[in-house]
């Protein structure tokens, strides 16, 4: 396979225990981290994700869930699975524009 990525990764020669969750808490499952990135990351998942919603969930790097990241799905690989990593101003957000007025009232 040939490598992809422009930033520089870490892999774990053992890979890393971690948890997948949904973003609204309904599912859970166990995987691997097996290398890392500052956008993204390889996981092995242990069982299969097959019907679960990646489109956005975390990636619990700590028992206490303190350690996460808001991930995306980016590609899927047999049981091994590639996330890009969210940032806070990454989520899609309604804006809504204020009219600008013409003319100032006295």
């Amino acid at each position: 396979m040939t490598e992809r990525r422009a930033d520089h990764r870490v892999v774990f020669e053992r890979g890393f225990p971690a948890q997948m969750m949904g973003i609204d808490g309904t599912w859970r499952r166990a995987c691997i981290l097996e290398d890392v990135s500052e956008t993204g990351a390889k996981l092995t998942v242990e069982t299969s994700v097959e019907g679960l919603n990646l489109k956005e969930f975390f990636l619990l790097l700590s028992s206490t869930g303190l350690a996460y990241r808001r991930c995306e799905l980016g590609w899927v690989n047999g049981d091994q699975i590639g996330v890009n990593f969210l940032k806070p101003g990454d989520r899609k957000k309604k804006t809504t524009k204020r009219p600008e007025t013409e003319g100032a009232d006295a």
